[in-house]
């Protein structure tokens, strides 16, 4: 059985979080989306763990719940502040367990550590990423847990201003119960692996959704393929990097990110690796410190060329949300368009789910339905034929459908494009 998941979302009782994010509504868009499988996040907020206790039906002793025709993963992203080697540490883990059971003991033992009902995604002060793991490995020893968007210049483990160069310098004697990380959006697969100190760690992609649209929904997500739903058997796959079992991953393109050059919004400097790098990091207009993208993060830590793959790298796929594709085509720049609400929704009815449109319908079928343009962008996007104008500080990428180059050779891999030269930015 195919199984698409998303695993770290968040409630509504998250900060800076929608008001939809309940479970009628994430279940009712999971499946507008394509995906079956989803993380609950935020369980160790009483309200939302009430709320989950009651609406939540376990399938046997799978691990897995169920509801509203999805299968649901009990989930939660944390925080960890503190210090080491005189420097702030802020470390952003995502938590899965099989049972309510287990789910309480966390909550039991992480209550005395701070306040779980401020927050959906509770923070942590002075508790090292070490300790978080051997609290919880204590608990339960198949604890699935994950560095969070692991690259993103706040809050992650490789972050630039506040996370570490390795995961055993975060991790230290508990780095053996760490078997993956998170991507993020701002960083892909074959950025990754340009470190070979993560070829033993399996890469997963998630959302971060804090809002239930399918184009923050299932933005990235986890494919497996089952002989049924498991909690048990999922954390295996991860475990082992079965490809057998655990078959690709979706992201999106890096570039599209809001953090994959370093840059400052404030005077929209956008900067490829080597010309900030020039700068000494320093904005050309004001001088002031600027936000290191993912992108140089990368440069500063790799050990490989770019285009080096594993030999056990689990496949992906790169992919823009539908709704986003088409705003982009009609140039329309704003969220909750109802003209390209209208030709989303028209594309999806047409072809059953969101993924289907666009990982298998074919460029024929999709023009009896929507516009050469849209059809074109959908077949580039599923192909990798997008050029893009890269995200910086907190600001999304763009995507230009109709620059690209079609005599460069289709690549199977992702890898980044040349910048422009540094006087094509001041």
């Amino acid at each position: 059985m195919k199984i698409f998941a998303d695993f770290h979302i968040h409630s509504y009782l998250s900060r800076a979080t929608s008001q939809n994010m309940n479970l009628d509504e994430l279940s009712r868009n999971a499946k507008i989306k394509g995906l079956n499988l989803l993380g609950t996040g935020d369980f160790t907020h009483p309200t939302w763990m009430k709320e989950l206790k009651e609406k939540l039906k376990p399938i046997d002793n799978s691990g897995l719940f169920t509801y509203n025709g999805i299968y649901w993963m009990i989930t939660v992203e944390v925080s960890t502040v503190y210090e080491k080697k005189g420097k702030a540490r802020k470390i952003h883990h995502v938590i899965h367990v099989p049972s309510f059971d287990i789910a309480d003991q966390i909550i039991d033992s992480l209550s005395k550590r701070g306040d779980l009902s401020s927050d959906g995604r509770p923070i942590f002060n002075n508790l090292s990423s070490s300790e978080l793991v051997e609290i919880l490995m204590s608990i339960y020893k198949d604890t699935l847990i994950i560095p969070s968007h692991a690259w993103t210049t706040w809050w992650s483990l490789f972050g630039a201003f506040s996370g570490f160069d390795s995961i055993e310098e975060c991790y230290e004697d508990m780095t053996k119960h760490i078997y993956a990380i998170e991507t993020g959006l701002s960083s892909d697969p074959p950025m990754n692996w340009r470190l070979s100190k993560l070829d033993e760690f399996c890469l997963m992609s998630n959302s971060d959704a804090h809002s239930p649209w399918i184009w923050r929904l299932g933005r990235e997500f986890n494919a497996f393929d089952l002989k049924k739903p498991s909690y048990f058997e999922i954390v295996d796959a991860v475990k082992k990097k079965d490809k057998k079992r655990f078959i690709f991953t979706v992201e999106v393109p890096p570039e599209y990110g809001k953090y994959h050059y370093t840059g400052h919004r404030n005077c929209n400097i956008s900067l490829h690796p080597k010309d900030a790098i020039k700068l000494d990091n320093k904005c050309p207009k004001c001088g002031r410190k600027l936000t290191i993208g993912v992108l140089q993060r990368v440069e500063e830590l790799a050990d490989r060329p770019e285009g080096f793959m594993p030999k056990d790298a689990i496949p992906y796929k790169s992919l823009l949300p539908l709704y986003e594709i088409i705003s982009h085509v009609m140039e329309i720049d704003q969220l909750y368009s109802k003209k390209v609400m209208e030709e989303q929704d028209k594309l999806i009815a047409n072809f059953g789910n969101e993924l289907n449109v666009l990982l298998n319908a074919k460029k024929n079928e999709l023009l009896k339905v929507t516009s050469a343009k849209i059809a074109d962008a959908i077949i580039k996007t599923r192909e990798g034929r997008v050029e893009f104008i890269a995200g910086y500080d907190g600001v999304y990428g763009k995507p230009i459908f109709d620059t690209y180059d079609e005599s460069i050779e289709k690549r199977e891999l992702h890898t980044q494009k040349e910048a422009k030269s540094l006087d094509d930015f001041i």
